[in-house]
């Protein structure tokens, strides 16, 4: 039997299931006011998932800020793209986040996000590896790479202490067996709350296995 597809969910479900302000959820609907205009000339999120973006991209993004610590004052988003996850917290309230980009036309979009909504947000329009390292309290990343790559990326940056949430699909699994050769690390794995088939996977005390 087909599995009925659910309804796109909207600005006032989001807001339901979040209880952001009105505010917020304004500053909200502007960033993806601005993703519609500017998806019709560069590719920022895939095509279809427009449709339920609020779905899809906010939400799947504003999941984390309720794992995010207290004190958290450095959030550092790898692989930004379109600004999923680190830009959806940003605005939402979060510590000021890092936005690490190599695409420039992205980079633009980025910032033009941030203008409007006035988020607390800096764009780093570089390669991860050309970045100069920095503490960070919990390190972000969404569809980038596989988890292996992504702590080698993270790992300069963690401040002590540090974390990083994931968003991962249904690799999840592999991706945590094949790294655990490589790394030692504190995982809590946290169902997606807008992905079925997603996980948040929350790593703490990462260290490399070998030096």
């Amino acid at each position: 039997m087909a599995v009925k597809p659910r309804p796109p969910l909207s600005p006032e479900a989001f807001q339901a299931l979040t209880g952001v302000s009105d505010d917020t959820l304004a500053r909200l609907a502007a960033y993806v006011e601005l993703l519609g205009k500017w998806q019709r000339r560069i590719n920022l999120v895939g095509r279809r998932t427009l449709a339920d973006v609020w779905r899809r991209h906010v939400l799947d993004s504003a999941q984390l800020l309720p794992l995010l610590p207290a004190d958290t004052e450095v959030v550092l988003d790898l692989g930004s793209g379109a600004g999923f996850p680190g830009l959806v917290l940003a605005v939402m309230g979060t510590a000021p986040a890092q936005l690490v980009e190599a695409n420039g036309r992205k980079c633009a979009f980025l910032r033009e996000v941030v203008r409007v909504t006035e988020a607390p947000a800096i764009v780093h329009n570089c390669r991860m590896e050309d970045l100069k390292p920095f503490a960070a309290d919990v390190i972000t990343a969404r569809a980038l790479a596989p988890l292996e790559k992504l702590l080698a990326h993270a790992r300069p940056f963690l401040a002590g202490g540090g974390l990083c949430l994931f968003l991962k699909g249904r690799t999840a699994q592999q991706e945590l067996t094949e790294s655990a050769k490589n790394w030692m690390m504190t995982v809590t794995r946290v169902d997606s709350i807008s992905d079925p088939s997603g996980v948040i996977l929350k790593l703490e005390d990462i260290s490399p296995r070998h030096g």
